[in-house]
């Protein structure tokens, strides 16, 4: 369930890639960069609505701040089937992200109420496994609608996929915020959250570190349609190499979540931040030199997409820790700070498209170099250590 709720926000995204080009001509957009902005203003949508629904979720619970936002997010799919202008429907996909962020944060706030140290990390990899399958198919999915409907239907899929876990969550899914750690809205307290997440140096570098790794997943998402379509002129094989990337980072999660607790979260992270580190360095001297076509451009991204697999589950994990009783506000702020530099940086890297795979592929190193810089500093020097195995909820309540 936590991995459906979490892949409505990769389904909202990647489903629109193949209609990128239409919407342009439909809405006749004079730059070309433009069509992205169907996308980035969810992702900024995302960002800035992550900083809403931990304060609600800790005082009111989980699962009724989780239907309220998933009806929005259904609505608003609607609304932007039924847009009759550009503007119109960048503000119907900014209120359905706005909605959507809600899904991220309670997510990691369900599973920290559950879960902790090592056995966190393991979890986490195992939704993201699942949750990867929707970038696979998401793309294929949202050509296939285009193959039997405008375009504008891609947003009622959206809605009725809102609907589907709408009914779910209100089937299924039990209240997981225990009676005695919900706590009252006030601004002291959450402004107090908030500091404990700023201050806890280990906790914000490796969120800090996590937005930049995510960046340039972001602006690949942004410019595929682009890069395929324009530069190498695979239009037709396009969902399938998309769907190829998506699959490397799926196993790099099933991958982490079979060794996550054998080797701990940080090695595993800083081992894969490392070599992305590596790859994205043959990736510029490919980009630099002109020898990029579209084989050796897959080549240096799947492994590139793998190695964020491996970090994204392991960074969120450990920059959670810290918390138990404040795990919503905690992962409230950490998505916001997480999405919201994300989206800018990749939004940047994004709309720098000029016609070639130099600016991903600039953005792509520095974004690595930059999150290694941060693990550093928030390790204090001192990589490839192992804290804690971690626990259950349930195993500590067998073993009382």
């Amino acid at each position: 369930m936590m991995a459906s709720l979490m892949s409505l926000n990769a389904l909202a995204i990647d489903i629109m890639l193949p209609a990128l080009g239409l919407i342009s001509d439909d809405f006749a957009l004079q730059a070309v960069n433009d069509r992205q902005w169907t996308i980035t203003s969810y992702i900024y949508g995302m960002a800035i609505g992550s900083i809403l629904y931990g304060s609600l979720a800790d005082r009111y619970g989980r699962r009724p701040v989780l239907l309220v936002t998933i009806a929005i997010y259904t609505g608003f799919g609607i609304l932007c089937a039924l847009a009759w202008d550009y503007e119109l429907l960048l503000i119907a996909r900014f209120i359905q992200g706005l909605a959507a962020s809600a899904m991220g944060v309670l997510a990691n706030s369900i599973i920290r109420d559950r879960y902790d140290g090592d056995a966190m990390a393991r979890a986490m990899s195992t939704i993201m496994m699942i949750f990867m399958i929707v970038p696979i198919t998401a793309p294929l999915l949202g050509q296939l609608v285009l193959h039997i409907a405008p375009w504008k239907a891609i947003f009622l899929v959206l809605s009725a996929a809102g609907l589907a876990a709408f009914l779910w969550v209100i089937m299924r899914l039990p209240e997981t915020l225990h009676p005695d750690n919900k706590t009252p809205i006030r601004a002291r307290t959450v402004a107090s959250a908030w500091y404990g997440v700023i201050f806890n140096r280990n906790s914000f570098g490796h969120v800090m570190a996590s937005g930049l790794m995510m960046a340039p997943l972001f602006a690949y998402i942004a410019s595929a349609q682009q890069i395929f379509f324009d530069i190498f002129d695979a239009g037709d094989i396009f969902v399938y190499i998309f769907a190829l990337n998506a699959g490397a980072m799926s196993f790099a999660s099933f991958t982490n979540s079979r060794i996550v607790m054998r080797f701990g979260a940080r090695r595993v992270s800083q081992s894969a931040l490392i070599f992305f580190i590596l790859v994205s360095i043959i990736h510029f001297g490919l980009a630099e030199a002109g020898w990029i076509n579209i084989w050796s451009f897959t080549a240096v991204l799947v492994p590139s997409m793998g190695m964020v697999g491996f970090t994204g589950a392991n960074f969120s994990s450990i920059a959670m820790q810290p918390f138990g009783k404040t795990a919503g506000v905690a992962s409230s702020f950490q998505n916001f700070a997480r999405s919201g530099l994300s989206a800018m940086i990749g939004a940047t890297i994004g709309l720098q498209f000029d016609g070639t795979v130099l600016p991903l592929a600039t953005g792509f190193l520095v974004c690595g170099i930059g999150s290694l810089t941060l693990i550093f500093w928030a390790e204090k020097g001192k990589l490839f250590r192992r804290v804690q195995t971690g626990v259950t909820t349930d195993d500590l309540m067998q073993q009382a």
